[in-house]
């Protein structure tokens, strides 16, 4: 009889040692590693309007990035030149070097260069056209990404929004309202409103940027268009 109820409690301590190591051991299980390329694909249809977006705003930032970098490059020699070829009198020599150069300023002064001989009011209105043009030229599609900063965190929302009428649908469906069912499907659809955000804000300062060094470069050519009137009334002073 002892002996029975020895074995008896032996086999119960076996079982609750088994149970509670099998406890720790699902307890320890490590947790599925969340990878950033799936919690996108999970953000849904969405995503993909988003990541046009966010491509078509890279594309237009770094096109006109090196075009207004090359149009605010040093002209210090082309005005040295200028300058020489009208101080010596060989205003064809200076109207082929401000060709040559195929820059905004160099157009800016081929054309003062050719309005030479009218009244000077005539020549600084040439001149502020042709800038004016070549303004434009550097701001073309930097408004596109404007659009891009606002509309991109609207289609976030939106994913978002869509994703979480989805769930309350299915709720309403399966009549299952359990934590897990509501947070397993919220996080996945506020993966679309991350992504808004951060393409938003990523094209707000590219537009941002862009439109300080064109800034810059009017700030330049208008320096340059003054030196350079500066320069034709010279020899009348």
């Amino acid at each position: 009889m002892t002996l029975l109820l020895i074995q008896q409690l032996t086999d119960t301590a076996k079982h609750l040692a088994d149970t509670a190591n099998h406890a720790v051991t699902t307890a320890a299980a490590p947790v599925e590693e969340l990878r950033f390329g799936d919690l996108l694909i999970k953000g849904g249809w969405v995503m993909i309007p988003i990541g046009i977006l966010a491509v078509l705003g890279l594309v237009i930032f770094f096109e006109r990035y090196f075009t207004i970098r090359k149009a605010s490059r040093d002209e210090s020699n082309l005005m040295v030149q200028v300058r020489s070829s009208i101080h010596s009198g060989n205003l064809e020599s200076a109207i082929a070097i401000c060709r040559n150069n195929n820059t905004p300023l160099g157009r800016m002064l081929q054309k003062g260069l050719l309005r030479i001989g009218r009244p000077i009011k005539d020549i600084e209105g040439a001149i502020e056209n042709v800038g004016k043009l070549e303004v434009s030229k550097l701001e073309k599609n930097i408004g596109i990404l404007g659009i891009v900063a606002g509309i991109a965190p609207m289609f976030g929302f939106l994913g978002t929004i869509a994703g979480v009428i989805k769930i309350f649908y299915d709720i309403s469906k399966t009549d299952n309202i359990s934590m897990g069912v509501i947070s397993g499907g919220l996080y996945v659809k506020m993966v679309t409103s991350a992504a808004g955000l951060f393409v938003g804000i990523v094209a707000y300062v590219c537009y941002h940027v862009l439109n300080m060094m064109v800034d810059k470069v009017i700030l330049k050519l208008e320096t340059d268009a003054i030196e350079f009137i500066d320069l034709l009334e010279e020899p009348s002073k």
